[in-house]
């Protein structure tokens, strides 16, 4: 075993390494399956994700020098946001429709799956207009995915459930910091606001932060990862919270801070929508795309509390090295900086 395994080894549950190994025994270009090296993924805020790797025998030029697969661990406490079963289904699911990587073994704690040979997306590449409309290309054929079960609407039930749970956790002081004693009325008053006959639902991924993008150098294809969050909603929803997640970089010293200074401004919203809603309308007219982008940039509002309220409970829940309560106030505060601009588009 290398010696990057053997410092990292501990970290992947004994039935996890025995699955790996017997998975490395079936491939005939592995001389030696206890030879594998366990990379740590950065930039996760759930689980944890390692890379695992076996150097193959091979001499060929055509046949892929290494062999990788890659394991995710299940963050401790996670399982409060989301059904692991129903988390689990739509990976199956999404897997059999060939939009995701392949599931390739379960253990207690995680899983292993298919590890794409392709580039996670930077934060930078998300304000790239060419990667743009392939990102709004491929979220529109997320969308239209017909996933078995339920089709309603998530979003309000899972801010009330999350708002339920943060106030549960919270010390006094914490709940009167956010004001969680006045988030009910707000996500009421979202609810009323945001809610309209004509809104457009559909299967959304509710995490599209670059690093659950990655994208194939060579055909430029784009495959959305992870899916704990993905459930019905609406498409507005998604979008604003893609715009949100601009503000973000997970890979600095300090990835809890937002920069709300790389929030798009309206035309290069626009110029998004127009991408997406290209997709949905061989020509969409300006008054369609204004209505999205109107409606997109009212649902920021409701992504500000939603990862609000996930900082607040992760920092309880959760023993990954993030700031959580900080990232949390953040959200907050931008909520209320933008409520009643927002309201009203």
């Amino acid at each position: 075993m290398s010696t990057n395994c053997e410092t990292k080894e501990n970290r992947i549950p004994d039935e996890a390494m025995t699955i790996l190994k017997s998975m490395a025994a079936q491939w005939d270009d592995i001389t030696d399956v206890n030879a594998l090296q366990v990379i740590p993924l950065k930039g996760a805020m759930t689980n944890e994700v390692y890379q695992i790797k076996w150097i193959t025998n091979s001499t060929h030029e055509l046949h892929p020098r290494s062999r990788k697969v890659l394991v995710r661990i299940y963050g401790e406490g996670v399982d409060i946001f989301f059904d692991r079963q129903n988390e689990i289904r739509t990976f199956e699911f999404i897997s059999r429709k060939g939009q995701g990587p392949l599931l390739l073994g379960r253990f207690s704690t995680g899983r292993i799956e298919e590890f794409i040979r392709a580039r996670t997306l930077t934060a930078s590449d998300l304000r790239d207009p060419e990667i743009s409309a392939l990102i709004a290309a491929k979220m529109k054929e997320f969308h239209s995915l017909d996933m078995p079960g339920s089709k309603s609407i998530v979003l309000w039930d899972r801010l009330l459930n999350w708002l339920k749970d943060a106030k549960r956790l919270s010390s006094p002081q914490e709940a009167e910091a956010f004001q969680l004693s006045v988030m009910e009325n707000e996500i009421s008053v979202l609810e009323k606001s945001l809610t309209t006959a004509h809104q457009l639902v559909g299967f959304c991924h509710n995490d599209l932060q670059y690093g659950n993008i990655m994208m194939d150098e060579e055909t430029k294809l784009i495959t959305i990862i992870d899916y704990e969050y993905a459930s019905y909603n609406p498409i507005a929803f998604d979008l604003a919270n893609h715009f949100c997640e601009m503000a973000a970089d997970y890979h600095t010293e300090t990835p809890h801070i937002m920069d709300y200074s790389k929030y798009p401004a309206r035309f290069k919203r626009a110029s998004n929508v127009l991408a997406y809603i290209s997709e949905l309308l061989s020509q969409p007219s300006n008054f369609e795309v204004e209505q999205l982008e109107e409606q997109v940039e009212k649902y920021t509002l409701a992504s500000h509390l939603l990862w609000g309220l996930w900082g607040i409970i992760s920092e309880h829940v959760n023993k990954i090295d993030f700031d959580y309560m900080e990232y949390a106030r953040q959200r907050f505060q931008q909520y209320w900086r933008k409520k009643s601009e927002a309201l009203k588009c």
